[in-house]
């Protein structure tokens, strides 16, 4: 006999994700860096912690930004990597990419191949807010980068 969980499949949550979506969004404004900045910029968080926000892409309704944690105590597969694209008209930001996922799905079939969880790209997003919260109360610095 098969139970219902095993073969339901995740309803993503509208409004607490269009509320995270909004919240980034407003948080990602405060950190943009502006465009005579070469469009990247880095942030100290702690002494061993920063993150660099840049711009790769930059339309009139769109942004869309890569937000890379720096820390050399740390190999490569375990500092944040994303892509979060900007939507200017509906004030909202979506995670695109999280570390090794090229394309986050709105839910996904569990289990998986890749072993992604059904709401994988909720926690993404829910994970942009927490960090981005931790860097905006304790972030002490700012400096332009140079790619």
């Amino acid at each position: 006999m098969t139970t219902q969980c095993a073969t339901r499949r995740h309803v993503p949550d509208l409004p607490e994700l269009h509320r995270a979506y909004e919240t980034n969004y407003m948080a990602l404004m405060k950190l943009l860096p502006s465009t005579d900045e070469g469009g990247a910029r880095l942030y100290n968080v702690a002494q061993s912690l920063q993150f660099a926000v840049r711009i790769l892409e930059n339309t009139r309704y769109t942004t869309l930004l890569e937000i890379c944690q720096h820390n050399d105590e740390l190999p490569d597969f375990l500092r944040s990597h994303m892509q979060v694209r900007l939507y200017h008209d509906a004030r909202m930001a979506e995670v695109c990419v999280s570390q090794q996922i090229s394309r986050l799905l709105p839910s996904y079939d569990y289990p998986n191949p890749a072993m992604h969880q059904r709401d994988e790209k909720e926690q993404c997003n829910h994970f942009l807010a927490e960090w981005l919260r931790f860097c905006l109360a304790h972030g002490y610095s700012a400096q332009a980068l140079v790619y």
